[in-house]
């Protein structure tokens, strides 16, 4: 049994008492302290507290500890057990505090680059909110989706900020509140309220051989730098381009102790943390880009491979640099500003050659780009052989370089692009759409004077039968006859149509 009482001990320095609550538990006693004091004429001989107004303030903290205590079974604490259950149970907790310490212990563990994703998502969060001191009960449903809404128009933070966020919560839950013992410190998870939404689509970044024979083979814009930013630029995207589409992070943090014999090796920054065979990865360099690749050599004295740490403090630095130097081409080749490249281009373009040029299958194109392609598991105790991966970005070489080939995809689509982005219509197009639902055909058409699909689906939708019931999915698929190209469609009565 928990007894409670409130006493004072010796009077400090000004002669007043400091009042605790004295709390006794298997036979061992602790001590709270309150923020109230007293004087000596308000103490009885007894040690009994004469106050009046300090009387009824420690009744009623007793009052509350023991409405606490009587809710949980506490027979098997310890006395610091039960002075932690009393005072942490209604405190508020500071989610800036706890971020920070969750962030930090990430960068720890070796995982910086996830860490600064989190670091952008607790800062935009807190500016939002203008205070850098956001507590748990601060953040409501309401405050995260006004958040989350600001964020719409962004393509990739509106589901990576909020994602980071609520990640924070769900550990901070974990950790901090105990249901056993009735310890809930964070009172709600306003996420279980909350949709995050998806992040747009990846841009299309890959562009065609004929493109990179024009990047790379036409004079750099002149510059007074030695060593200009386009040469940078070109040069770096060459070797990623030549080497299985390598990220910058990988070629800047490469070492000495990774290049053996015309092979590097390396972990894939990325995903290593997250695979169980780190994302291990070995990659030939070939004789085309040899003299490229001894050009940024470092000296002997330097344990890095490359000499980008001697110009660039860290990773972002160089790919934001590198970047720059890309984007320098591109202006001095007339390029609208939506359609500069940037260093993942040429990665993408690796891949959308090898699998459209190369003949090679999505998994040889996974492999070479150091994709886990869901062996996950296998890849963590097979001792890989990395030649078919090197012999596939030879192939790649040979088809941009070596040969004046023109690409079957043209200008590449990326594989994530939706199908329907291909589908175009003009007045001049022939048109044939069926409507369907619960697979009979309700509704048909062949005609010209079209300019979007959404006029075609219109005019099917005046032929459709009355009695279908509201809420019920109809299909329509679209054929454009001039291209044989074809789009299915799905709407809904009552929302769709």
């Amino acid at each position: 049994m928990t007894t409670l009482k409130a006493t004072v001990k010796k009077p400090r320095g000004d002669g007043f008492y400091t009042v605790y609550i004295r709390l006794t538990h298997q036979r061992k006693s602790s001590y709270i302290k309150t923020n109230k004091i007293v004087d000596e004429a308000h103490i009885a001989k007894n040690g009994e507290l004469t106050d009046p107004v300090v009387n009824e303030y420690c009744a009623m903290l007793i009052r509350q500890y023991t409405d606490r205590l009587n809710r949980v079974c506490a027979d098997h604490w310890d006395i610091k057990e039960v002075i932690e259950y009393l005072l942490k149970n209604d405190a508020d907790v500071c989610f800036s505090e706890y971020a920070r310490t969750f962030i930090g212990k990430m960068e720890k563990n070796g995982h910086e680059r996830t860490a600064k994703n989190y670091h952008l998502a607790v800062n935009h969060l807190e500016r939002y909110v203008g205070s850098n001191q956001l507590m748990f009960s601060q953040l409501t449903s309401t405050v995260l989706n006004l958040w989350i809404e600001q964020l719409s128009k962004t393509n990739r933070a509106k589901e990576m900020y909020p994602t980071c966020v609520r990640q924070i919560y769900k550990k901070a839950i974990m950790e901090l509140n105990d249901e056993e013992r009735g310890m809930i410190r964070i009172k709600f998870n306003p996420w279980n309220k909350i949709q995050i939404p998806k992040s747009d689509s990846t841009v299309q970044r890959a562009i065609s051989a004929e493109a990179c024979r024009e990047f790379f083979n036409r004079p750099l814009p002149q510059s007074k730098m030695i060593s200009s930013l386009p040469e940078l630029g070109r040069d770096v995207a060459l070797l990623s381009l030549c080497l299985g589409g390598i990220n910058t992070v990988d070629m800047y943090e490469l070492k000495k102790e990774d290049y053996k014999d015309g092979v590097i090796g390396y972990k894939r920054a990325k995903t290593k943390h997250s695979r169980r065979d780190e994302a291990y990865i070995e990659m030939r360099v070939e004789p085309f880009i040899q003299s490229t690749f001894d050009k940024y050599l470092s000296d002997e004295k330097d344990e890095y491979l490359f000499n980008f740490h001697q110009r660039y403090s860290n990773s972002d630095s160089f790919n934001a640099n590198v970047n720059i130097g890309i984007r320098k081409i591109c202006i001095d080749m007339g390029m609208k500003k939506e359609d500069f490249y940037c260093y993942y281009t040429f990665r993408h373009t690796w891949g959308t050659i090898a699998q459209n040029d190369c003949d090679a299958n999505l998994y040889e194109v996974a492999f070479g780009m150091n994709h886990s392609h869901g062996l996950n598991i296998t890849r963590g105790y097979v001792k890989l052989d990395f030649t078919p991966a090197w012999e596939l970005n030879a192939k790649v070489i040979d088809f941009i370089f070596f040969s004046s080939k023109k690409s079957k995809q043209g200008k590449a689509k990326d594989i994530e692009a939706s199908e329907d982005k291909l589908f175009r219509i003009s007045k001049k197009m022939m048109i044939y759409g069926r409507a369907y639902f619960k697979g009979d055909v309700v509704s048909e058409l062949t005609d010209i004077g079209f300019s979007n699909a959404d006029e075609v689906i219109a005019e099917l939708v005046k032929q459709l039968p009355k009695d279908i019931p509201t809420g019920c999915t109809v299909q329509f698929r679209l054929l454009n006859c001039d291209s044989r190209k074809e789009v299915v469609y799905e709407r809904s009565k009552g929302k769709g149509f």
